[in-house]
């Protein structure tokens, strides 16, 4: 190994230690330093799994104000580009959840959800639903009947869950 080589193998090892430390000392992301909290989160159905989500604001004044969360009427905005969250009104499946047209990890995901009220007819014997093809199918029978509002939520998904319900 020649002197060069020597200077050449500090520089790069000096560079190196100078960017870690750098690194270290750099200001956290954008979004200032991370804090954890407890919030409360819920649980819904997607495709037969339960996928657990938040519950932080509302385009409805009524709704915000029932479900202790922010109102937003700007949420009102996203209607025609958001997804459909199924919400279950009256006599429902014991075990029942809302349950998304969507998730994390597919094209049509987005946090905000459109709210549809689903209730049972009467005579209806109510199953546990867990997919939104399942609605579409009971709706197209006859069992239930789905209302659409113009409600927007914004429920993040925080987690995918696996397997079956």
């Amino acid at each position: 190994m020649n002197v060069r080589t020597s200077v050449v193998g500090l520089a790069i090892v000096t560079a190196a230690a100078l960017g870690a430390v750098a690194f270290a000392q750099s200001p956290p992301g954008m979004m200032g330093p991370m804090h954890r909290s407890s919030v409360t989160s819920f649980q819904g159905y997607y495709d037969g799994h339960k996928d657990t989500f938040l519950s932080t604001d509302t385009s409805s004044r009524t709704e915000a104000t029932m479900e202790h969360i922010n109102f937003s009427a700007k949420l009102g905005a996203s209607l025609k580009t958001s997804e459909e969250i199924y919400l279950f009104s009256g006599t429902a499946a014991a075990g029942q959840l809302p349950v998304f047209s969507s998730e994390p990890g597919e094209k049509t995901y987005t946090p905000l959800w459109r709210e549809e009220i689903v209730s049972w007819k009467p005579g209806a014997t109510p199953v546990l639903v867990v997919r939104d093809d399942q609605v579409n199918e009971l709706e197209k029978k006859g069992m239930i009947s789905v209302r659409e509002t113009s409600t927007v939520l914004n429920c993040p998904i925080i987690e995918v869950g696996k397997g079956g319900s």
